[in-house]
């Protein structure tokens, strides 16, 4: 082989590399995206350049719904009696007792007609009634033990002698809180007149079974449904709300991640805490940047957003049927700024962090094809010499 010969195949060599336009990527470079951006329209896809002001709206627009201001920070109103409930009806007639009475002695050993008569305990029926002897039905539910004592006297006054009546609530039926989902024991917890709170009925059901960084309570009351992360009700006592008769408490286990791609550190589907994590945080979660290849103005933030969120660039609008924006955030961290915009941008659940290459990195692979593919030409050519 010739030196003339073995000239022209290393140039052909690199001659046909230099009209490969393609290169495995990891994904789009910095201007794939700024194309994209300079169709509106295209895909329906929104291009966004992240800075302080729209990473605090969103901020703003995502603030976290408080127990305290949802559902108010009441005790529970008066204990009313409802169906199912289980009651105790004492009776005392003073002397001579003619209706309740029986001869027999007081405390003191006297013989005494004026003691108190505990009548059976009973149920208050589907309709709201219980039976009280010679008073005939008597409405319960939805009423207090005194007012129930009260109109029991009522109706005995003339057949008993100045009757007085006690109702104690012995069973409570219906004023219960149910605590279910990833709690050691589901549980339906009687509301009392001591004030039972969120963390009290938590701990009726045993506690949680996962970690407290990753655990949502949602209290739902009547049509009125608030979650919050456990760990916020826990630090501020304001959320430990009280509780009221019919409230369902769940302890709800999902687990958020984002998922880092492209030039960072590691790239894998990484958790978070449901309090939530800013831009910094996964940032650093993910290994950071790789100095090697990673293009420092190229970090985007894939996700889709809800319609109504910002005052999109492109025109018109192509949402889901779900009225979801498909969304790249840009952030351009060679400038000082960014690092503190990243610390005002939160990460949402099933965000994609994607790092670019630098066309340097892009550069380097294209040499390493070429001289990976003249290296066995020269060597031939060497050893021909």
């Amino acid at each position: 082989m010739t030196f003339a010969t073995s000239r022209l195949g290393i140039l052909s060599v690199l001659f046909m590399l230099a009209g490969c336009q393609e290169f495995p990527v990891a994904g789009p470079q910095l201007s794939d995206v700024q194309a994209m951006a300079a169709q509106p329209g295209t895909g329906g896809v929104q291009v966004v350049e992240l800075n302080d002001q729209i990473a605090r709206h969103l901020l703003l627009a995502r603030k976290q719904s408080l127990f305290s201001e949802t559902l108010g920070s009441s005790a529970a109103p008066d204990f009313v009696l409802g169906r199912g409930d289980v009651i105790e009806v004492v009776i005392w007639e003073a002397p001579p007792a003619t209706l309740f009475g029986a001869i027999g002695p007081d405390e003191r050993g006297a013989l005494s007609t004026s003691r108190a008569v505990t009548l059976p305990e009973q149920v208050i029926d589907s309709a709201g009634f219980i039976s009280v002897p010679f008073a005939g039905r008597v409405g319960a539910a939805g009423r207090t033990t005194d007012a129930v004592s009260q109109d029991i006297s009522e109706k005995l006054r003339g057949k008993a002698n100045h009757p007085e009546v006690q109702v104690r609530l012995k069973k409570n039926s219906s004023a219960l809180v149910t605590v279910v989902g990833e709690v050691t024991n589901s549980v339906r917890l009687p509301v009392t007149s001591s004030g039972e709170r969120v963390l009290d009925a938590l701990a009726a059901a045993g506690g949680v079974r996962q970690p407290v960084s990753k655990m949502t309570l949602q209290l739902s009351r009547g049509k009125v449904s608030v979650a919050m992360p456990l760990d916020y009700v826990i630090r501020d006592p304001a959320q430990n709300v009280p509780l009221h008769g019919g409230d369902v408490l769940t302890a709800v286990f999902q687990p958020l991640s984002f998922t880092a791609l492209g030039a960072t550190g590691k790239n894998e589907e990484i958790n978070f805490e449901a309090q939530g994590i800013t831009l910094a945080q996964a940032l650093a979660r993910s290994g950071g940047l790789t100095d090697s290849r990673s293009d420092a103005r190229g970090v985007f933030i894939f996700r889709y957003e809800q319609a109504d969120a910002l005052d999109w660039p492109s025109k018109p609008i192509m949402a889901t049927k779900d009225r979801l924006v498909p969304v790249v955030y840009r952030i351009n961290l060679r400038s000082p700024d960014s690092f503190f915009v990243m610390q005002n941008f939160a990460m949402s659940d099933k965000d994609v962090l994607y790092v670019s290459n630098a066309p340097a990195a892009e550069l380097q692979k294209f040499l390493n094809v070429v001289f990976s593919a003249a290296y066995p030409v020269l060597t031939i050519w060497q050893l021909s010499k």
